[in-house]
């Protein structure tokens, strides 16, 4: 995540920057670039009116002279295109002029640029550089870069401890991203002894300034009891304040508490309606879920069609369970036209991610011959990688084929021995 110190600083006031102009006249750089400033928003006790070009043109002379602030305005100005041609290099230019000044502003957004190749070749080593001289000088938005560059290893070798320090530093001067990364590390125990109660405390900080991944974070704490006391309302509550924000995860999981029950009471109607705006978003298992309401017609009218619709749309992404289930409405022409070789395809899919049921169904068609030729070593294949999962179906189903040798020689101590644990795990006969 980059953030960058943009043009509309030109246009703030002088007392910002606690500089006022006392002479009109005076052509110091500092009182050039004074009174540039007074032109790009005009002042009408010194009977300055708004003129831009003036402004920058002025700015540009203080700039000349060595004016580090100055330079650094210039600079925005020639990544902006404001009252200039738009010139990456030349903001480059500008920005390395007043970095190398002391400007924390320059070397903040010098970094930028040679982090995203912008005017100058990428080059992650010196973007690490200048992050480093602005967040030394207190910068809090170079302390979070600096800290992204020792989590990613880019332009120095990656070291948690270091991403700690600097997420701390920015943290404390109030940088809410900051604070929700320095409770990930306090939660996952990054650079830092794992301690739950300090995430907590990070996450509530980010949380209370609206940031939707700390609420997320949050709320998942008070669902875990990591932390804190485990508080089903409470997580409700957070997961809320980031799902109306369009926090696709914390959608997916407030849809998950009206769907059981916890911190809310029970609605299929509220959970379809969470896991629909998550799985607009992409979510794959929120797309799964929706699916399954729509199939079973709970908190939704029964719709194949639409489950076999966001099926689709989570198996496309990976999803095992949806990939299983697309399979399924294959075989059994539900929301679809039957079709095998399509259940076969799917099941394939779902079993090749370790999907038990998957590949429990994958055999059965290499048994039977349905979407494939018959095959019972691939029947016995995919059956015996269920039954060491503990699929009791598929553990009976091998047990068979040692019985009948089908697939594989007989064995009556290898089918006692399968259709014995099938049994053990549930199976009726």
């Amino acid at each position: 995540m980059y953030r960058k110190i943009v043009f509309a600083l030109l246009f703030m006031p002088l007392w910002v920057w606690g500089v006022v102009p006392t002479v009109v006249n005076d052509t110091t750089s500092e009182a050039l670039y004074c009174l540039g400033l007074e032109y790009l928003t005009g002042n009408d006790s010194l009977g300055i009116y708004m003129n831009e070009e003036k402004g920058v043109e002025l700015i540009r002379q203080a700039a000349e002279r060595g004016n580090a602030p100055a330079q650094f305005r210039l600079a925005l100005c020639f990544e902006e295109g404001r009252r200039v041609s738009q010139d990456y290099a030349q903001a480059v230019y500008w920005y390395r002029q007043a970095a190398e000044r002391g400007d924390a502003w320059a070397q903040f957004n010098l970094a930028i640029c040679y982090a995203k190749g912008q005017g100058v070749s990428q080059d992650y080593g010196q973007a690490f550089f200048w992050y480093r001289q602005a967040a030394e000088q207190g910068d809090a938005w170079a302390q979070y870069n600096l800290a992204v560059c020792y989590a990613k290893g880019q332009g120095v070798s990656q070291d948690y401890g270091q991403v700690f320090f600097w997420y701390r530093q920015a943290a404390e001067q109030g940088d809410v991203p900051a604070q929700y990364n320095l409770a990930g590390c306090y939660s996952k125990g990054w650079g830092i002894p794992q301690d739950y109660e300090r995430a907590v405390y990070w996450y509530r900080r980010a949380a209370e300034q609206g940031d939707a991944w700390a609420q997320y974070g949050l709320a998942g704490c008070y669902a875990e009891g990591q932390g804190v006391s485990q508080d089903y309302g409470q997580a409700v509550y957070w997961y809320r304040q980031a799902a109306e924000q369009g926090n696709a995860p914390a959608q997916y999981s407030l849809a998950g508490c009206y769907a059981e029950g916890q911190g809310v009471s029970q609605d299929y109607g509220q959970a379809v309606y969470w896991y629909r705006q998550a799985a607009e978003q992409g979510d794959a298992w929120a797309q799964h879920n929706l699916s399954v309401y729509y199939a079973e017609g709970e908190g939704v009218s029964q719709d194949y069609g639409q489950a076999v619709y966001w099926y689709r749309q989570a198996a496309e992404q990976g999803n095992a369970w949806a990939q299983h289930n697309l399979a399924v409405c294959y075989a059994e022409g539900e929301g679809v036209s039957q079709d095998y070789g399509q259940a076969v395809y799917w099941y394939r899919q779902a079993a090749e991610q370790g999907d038990a049921r998957a590949q429990h169904n994958l055999a059965v068609c290499y048994a039977e011959g349905e979407g494939v030729s018959q095959d019972y070593g691939q029947a016995i294949y995919w059956w015996r990688k269920a039954a060491e999962q503990g699929d009791a179906e598929a553990q009976y189903s091998l047990g068979i084929c040692y019985e009948e040798g089908l697939g594989v020689n007989q064995d009556s101590k290898q089918a006692e021995y399968w259709k014995n644990l099938a049994i053990q795990n549930g199976y009726q006969p």
